[in-house]
């Protein structure tokens, strides 16, 4: 039975940027590129654990924004299904603890990434209605 994992992920959103997060060289998807969050565990919602692993990953506290459609992806050896959240900062500021690199981008920069299969359609959602909205 292929493993199930769900992953809450957030939309960090700062003056007008959006942090995008690369998975270190030892995690599954090595290298990649996606939006930071991690594995919600029994009885957690996505958004508190989406705040918890702010506070693991990155060392900040946020404010969740909007929710974004839930979506799953088909790796060879898994399937997750990410919920996504904007979010913004409330306290703190951004550290590295388990990536190997982050960066700040415009929407015109996030083609320059190699994104994780499981982030483009939050990615295409997201800025969708980012042109939508102005």
């Amino acid at each position: 039975m292929r493993k199930h994992v769900h992953v809450a992920c957030g939309i960090l959103e700062q003056d007008g940027l959006i942090l995008a997060a690369q998975r270190s060289a030892a995690m599954n998807l090595p290298l990649k590129w996606e939006f930071p969050g991690g594995k919600i565990e029994v009885g957690e919602t996505p958004e508190r654990c989406l705040i918890r692993e702010m506070k693991e990953e990155l060392a900040v506290e946020v404010d969740i924004g909007r929710a974004l459609t839930p979506t799953s992806h088909a790796y060879p050896d898994f399937t997750v299904t990410l919920y996504p959240f904007t979010c913004h900062l409330r306290a703190g500021t951004v550290t590295m603890n388990e990536h190997h690199a982050l960066r700040w981008l415009v929407p015109t920069q996030w083609d320059e990434l190699d994104w994780a299969a499981a982030d483009l359609p939050v990615l295409e959602e997201y800025l969708a209605g980012t042109i939508c909205e102005g």
